[in-house]
C-alpha cells in the first residue's frame, strides 16, 4: 500500500521538494494533508493536483479564500495551530513531513507523537527548541523522529544498526556559505542579496541565511544532541566546501563512517519519507558518480576549522545547550527575528549574532514543558524586536 503523507509546510522549499519525490514515485506515496500558511495560490494548485482529504491554512479568512479556489471538496479546511493538528492526525497520514518555518507546528507535532506516528523532521527550531520533550515523546509512544537535514540524515544513516555506546563523536559538515572568504569588515556591509545567493544549495530564505551567519550549523548541533544523545563535546563541526560529504561517525575503535551524496534535498527527503526502505531510481547512479567524483569528473574534498572570530553563531549554539532549560528556544526564536530584520534591511548582519548574544546573556531559564517553551518563544521575540528598535534608531 502507498505511505499517506502530510506535509505541514508543503509551499515552502522542503514542501515543494518533497512534492517533487512524491510525484516521482506515485506507486509509493499518497497525499493524505496539506498545510501552509498564507501562499494560497500555491497551495490550492498543489491541492486541485493531489485532492489530500486535510487542508490548513494560517487563518480562517484564509480557508475561505482557499475553498473558492479548489476544483474538488476537501473532507476538512482547517486553519491556524489546530489545523496543522488536524492535518496531522485527523488525515489518516502514516507520516507527518514537519517542514514549517518557527514554533508554529509544535502542537501538531507533540499530538503525532503521542499517537505514536512517524515524523520527517526538517523544522530545526522545533527540535531546537523543544528536543527534549519531543525525543523523549517519541521513546515513551513508540513513535519515531526521522532527521530531513542532509547532515543528521549522513549521521542516521552511519549509525544505523549500530550500538551507540560505540560511538566516540560526530561531525557536521558545512558549506561554509556565501561569506567564508569575507573579512568581519565586508560581512558588516553584506546585503541581503549576496547572503541569499547560497553557492552551492537550493534552499528558503530562513535556511539560506542560517548558512550564511553559520548558525544552521550551530542549531544543527543542538539537534544532533537532541536526536542521537549525544554531549556537546562529542560534536564538531568542519567547513567542506565541496558539500559532499555530510556527516562522519568517530567510532571508539578508531574507525570512521561518513556518508556522500550530491548537495540535493530530495535525497535525504525521500529517505525520510520512504525509511526503513529506499526509493528506486530516486537519482540516476552516473549523476550520483558523478557529483561524488566518481564519474569523469574528478572532485576534490577538502576539510576546514570554522573561524569563530567571524563566525560566533557556534559558541552561541554550544552556549545555550550548556545552559540548558528554554535558552535554546530563545537562540532559536531571536535568531530568527534578527535574521527576518536583516532580510528587511533594518539591521547588519554581523548585528544578527550580537542580538542573539545579548538575549542569551539576559535570559534566566526555567523548566522546558510545552508551556514554558512557548513563553521562552515569545521572550526571545519581544527582546530581539526591542533590540532591533535600538538598532535602528542608533
Amino acid at each position: 500500500m502507498a505511505r499517506r503523507v502530510a506535509i505541514l509546510g508543503s509551499t515552502g522549499s522542503i514542501g515543494r521538494q518533497a512534492l517533487s519525490v512524491i510525484e516521482a514515485h506515485r506507486d509509493r506515496f499518497e497525499v493524505a494533508a496539506l498545510a501552509a500558511n498564507a501562499n494560497i495560490d500555491v497551495l490550492a494548485q498543489q491541492a486541485n493536483a493531489l485532492r489530500p482529504a486535510v487542508l490548513s491554512v494560517g487563518s480562517a479568512q484564509l480557508s475561505s479564500e482557499l475553498a473558492k479556489a479548489l476544483t474538488y471538496a476537501p473532507a476538512h479546511i482547517a486553519h491556524g495551530s489546530d489545523g496543522l493538528v488536524a492535518a496531522a492526525t485527523e488525515s489518516g497520514a502514516d507520516v507527518v513531513l514537519a517542514a514549517t518555518d518557527g514554533m508554529v507546528a509544535l502542537r501538531a507535532l507533540v499530538a503525532s507523537l503521542e499517537r505514536g506516528m512517524r515524523v520527517a523532521l526538517a523544522n530545526k527550531e522545533l527540535l531546537v527548541s523543544a528536543g527534549r520533550l519531543l525525543c523523549d515523546l517519541a521513546r515513551a509512544r513508540g513513535a519515531s523522529i526521522v532527521p530531513v537535514d542532509s547532515e543528521h540524515s549522513a549521521l542516521f544513516q552511519c549509525l544505523e544498526g549500530e550500538r551507540r555506546s560505540s560511538v566516540a563523536s560526530v561531525v557536521l559538515t558545512a558549506s561554509g556559505g556565501p561569506f567564508w572568504t569575507h573579512t568581519l569588515e565586508q560581512m558588516g556591509r553584506a546585503t541581503p542579496e549576496e547572503a541569499l545567493a547560497h553557492p552551492i544549495w537550493s534552499m528558503g530564505p530562513k535556511n539560506t541565511l542560517d548558512s550564511a551567519t553559520m548558525m544552521n550549523k550551530g542549531l544543527e548541533i543542538i539537534e544532533a544532541s537532541h536526536l542521537f544523545g549525544l554531549e556537546p563535546q562529542r560534536i564538531s563541526v568542519v567547513v567542506h566546501r565541496q558539500s559532499i560529504v555530510h556527516g562522519f561517525v568517530l567510532f571508539n575503535d578508531g574507525n570512521v563512517k561518513a556518508q556522500l551524496a550530491a548537495p540535493d534535498m530530495r535525497l535525504p527527503i525521500g529517505y525520510a519519507l520512504s525509511y526503513p526502505e529506499r526509493l528506486a531510481r530516486a537519482f540516476s547512479e552516473a549523476a550520483t558518480r558523478d557529483a561524488i567524483g566518481l564519474g569523469e569528473r574528478a572532485a576534490t574534498l577538502s576539510f576546514e576549522p570554522v573561524d569563530e572570530t567571524r563566525f560566533p553563531s557556534l559558541r552561541l549554539a554550544y552556549d545555550a545547550l550548556a545552559a540548558g532549560g528554554t535558552h535554546p528556544a530563545v537562540l532559536s526564536s531571536v535568531n530568527e527575528e534578527a535574521g527576518r530584520a536583516f532580510l528587511q534591511r533594518k539591521i547588519k548582519f554581523t548585528e544578527i549574532c550580537s542580538i542573539v548574544e545579548r538575549a542569551l546573556e539576559a535570559y534566566r531559564s526555567g523548566a522546558d514543558g510545552l508551556g514554558e517553551i512557548e513563553a521562552a518563544d515569545r521572550w526571545g521575540r519581544a527582546f530581539a524586536r526591542d533590540a532591533i528598535g535600538a538598532a535602528m534608531r542608533r
